[in-house]
């Protein structure tokens, strides 16, 4: 067995790791040691991938318009997606011979931008014209990343869900209003980390409650006001009193429930029914390490997010169902085996390097096949000349590596170049998780695309906006609405957004007032709900009856007594935060 190596990475020059269960990972998959780190490595992975960023665009084939994830002068061919998935184009009709003469990824980069693409990565959805990386869904508005959803607007990560809007990573949940790590809950609002709630208006950590309001840390309780308990006549009459549909009564809500919140303690990570498992947002995993929002059985897994059903694989967003031996790819999977160095791969085996190919097998560096075997930059070889061929073109890629504008060295194994990524980097989710400025992501050598210029005619101001939804008239439909940060964050703010039908009619419903912000800066707000996907090495903060900072109050005996707790662990909290951080132990004594 390899020892334990320690690396500098190209990219940030911070050392890494790598461990000897990780050699012989790499040695399964037969690809070299990374010479990224960890961190950078998955940074390089989402700047490929573009959620929320729509374009208008010409079909190449059709010459109809679409919306697409491509923007209209990128020099990539789009096609309609019911096209893309017809029989009328031959794929391999762009294949092209191997160049010794040049890089394989330039190679792959000319490949790249002549094979067409679908102009959004969907599959069977209905209704959703304005939706990216979603499946199973109907009706749906500016929803991305989702699988089996109806009656959804403004969201991402959305599973099984229905009736609900501005959300984000929910899962069963019906009747849902701005709430973060959310599932199998009902008509709850303003809600983090929530499951099995209903009836309910800013909770946080709680499990099992109804008819609760502005609560952290309950489990199975009813008509708690500020986790204090109430009468149900007392309750209801004064969530009335908090008068929700007024503007200005939900913000003194929030801040009162935030303020709450603060003095809550938390678990050192969200970890539930897992075995030897490191990072934050676990369930039902074994063997996970550095692994965040994964479920439903990952297993012996590395630096993996978003995954679920996926076992023996390393650096993968959005990957699983069933799928294993995965390496430096996202959105892929589904009962595949050795799926690496790629994107938008579904099913097979053996596919390395290539983009958006379905049902394949012994693939290198191809683009949209779908159901073929042994193929080469999209040409067709016979098994004899494909497994001769693919070493020669590794043993190139290697004494050829690319180089980009920053120096960074891209040898076989490496996913590829940022500087290829057909999206510029603020229009991916590596701003999301990373976010840079103009200034910083062209001085890293990334691309950054500003807004379009449009002609946005703002009608009404957001600080113009009746206080009280039962004032809102049926022509703020036809107004378009200035966003309250009015260009000035690093949001992807649009500027000015408009409400649409159903929007307003589940504002009315739910008594709800008008949001202030456009859809983009409310994302980025439920995104500040969540940590980042970094771990720190912490210790517990529990100080014997109190946390080490006198704030939150202990309300059982824990297994040190009075004395401070000695449990260390890896956390998502940075140590520099000022909320109060338990291990499982001392947060279970005060809350299971």
């Amino acid at each position: 067995m390899a020892e334990k190596e320690t690396k500098t990475c190209q990219n940030c020059k911070n050392q890494f790791a790598i461990e000897p269960e990780d050699f012989e990972f790499y040695a399964r998959i037969k690809v070299p040691p990374p010479t990224f780190c960890p961190e950078c490595r998955t940074q390089r992975r989402f700047s490929w991938r573009n959620e929320r960023t729509f374009h208008r665009v010409k079909c190449a084939s059709s010459g109809k318009s679409l919306v697409s994830g491509f923007y209209p002068d990128s020099g990539f061919n789009v096609y309609d997606r019911k096209i893309w998935w017809s029989d009328c184009w031959d794929p391999l009709s762009f294949g092209t011979e191997f160049d010794f003469s040049k890089s394989f990824f330039d190679q792959f980069n000319q490949l790249f931008h002549n094979a067409p693409h679908p102009n959004v990565f969907n599959a069977r959805t209905v209704n959703c014209e304005y939706v990216q990386h979603t499946g199973n869904f109907k009706n749906g508005y500016l929803v991305f990343a989702s699988w089996g959803g109806e009656d959804v607007a403004y969201a991402a990560r959305v599973h099984e869900s229905k009736d609900s809007m501005d959300v984000f990573a929910v899962a069963n949940c019906e009747f849902c209003y701005e709430a973060v790590g959310a599932s199998k809950s009902y008509q709850t609002f303003f809600s983090q980390n929530i499951e099995n709630c209903n009836n309910s208006f800013f909770l946080y950590e709680c499990k099992g409650c109804s008819f609760c309001f502005g609560c952290t840390n309950l489990r199975n309780k009813s008509y708690y006001i500020f986790n204090e308990p109430h009468s149900k006549e007392e309750y209801l009459r004064k969530v009335k009193e908090f008068n929700l549909g007024s503007y200005r009564g939900l913000n003194d809500a929030r801040k009162k429930f935030l303020d709450l919140k603060l003095k809550a303690i938390r678990k050192f990570a969200n970890i539930n029914n897992s075995k030897n498992v490191i990072g934050d947002n676990i369930y039902n995993a074994s063997d996970c390490i550095y692994c965040f929002d994964v479920t439903n059985d990952v297993r012996d897994s590395k630096f993996i997010q978003n995954s679920l059903q996926l076992k023996d694989s390393y650096d993968g967003y959005g990957t699983g169902a069933f799928s294993e031996l995965l390496y430096e790819v996202f959105d892929t999977g589904v009962q595949g085996s050795r799926l690496c160095l790629g994107a938008i791969i579904y099913g097979g085996m053996n596919v390395y390097y290539s983009y958006n190919c379905h049902g394949c097998n012994n693939l290198f560096g191809c683009v949209g096949l779908r159901n073929k075997s042994c193929c080469i930059l999209n040409k067709q070889y016979s098994k004899e000349e494909y497994e001769n061929l693919v070493p020669r073109i590794i043993e190139h890629m290697n004494s050829m590596p690319y180089v980009d504008k920053k120096g960074r060295v891209y040898k076989y194994g490496e996913f590829f170049s940022t500087e290829l990524s057909p999206f510029a980097y603020n229009e991916t989710i590596a701003q999301e998780y990373f976010p840079l400025t103009k200034e910083q992501a062209l001085e890293q050598g990334y691309s950054w695309r500003d807004p379009e210029t449009r002609d946005i005619k703002i009608t009404v101001k957001a600080e113009d906006l009746p206080d009280h939804i039962k004032d809102v008239k049926d022509d703020i439909l036809n107004q378009i609405i200035g966003c309250q940060h009015e260009g000035k964050c690093n949001e992807q703010c649009t500027l000015g957004f408009k409400i649409i039908p159903q929007e307003l009619e589940f504002y009315r419903k739910m008594n709800l007032a008008l949001p202030r912000l456009c859809p983009n800066c409310r994302h980025y707000q439920r995104l500040k709900q969540r940590n980042p996907l970094k771990l720190w090495h912490r210790k517990c903060t529990c100080a014997g009856q109190k946390d080490d900072k006198g704030i939150y109050q202990n309300t059982a005996k824990h297994f040190h007594d009075n004395n401070h707790c000695t449990n260390e662990f890896e956390t998502s909290y940075a140590p520099e935060r000022l909320e109060i951080v338990y291990c499982e132990q001392c947060y279970n004594s005060e809350v299971v």
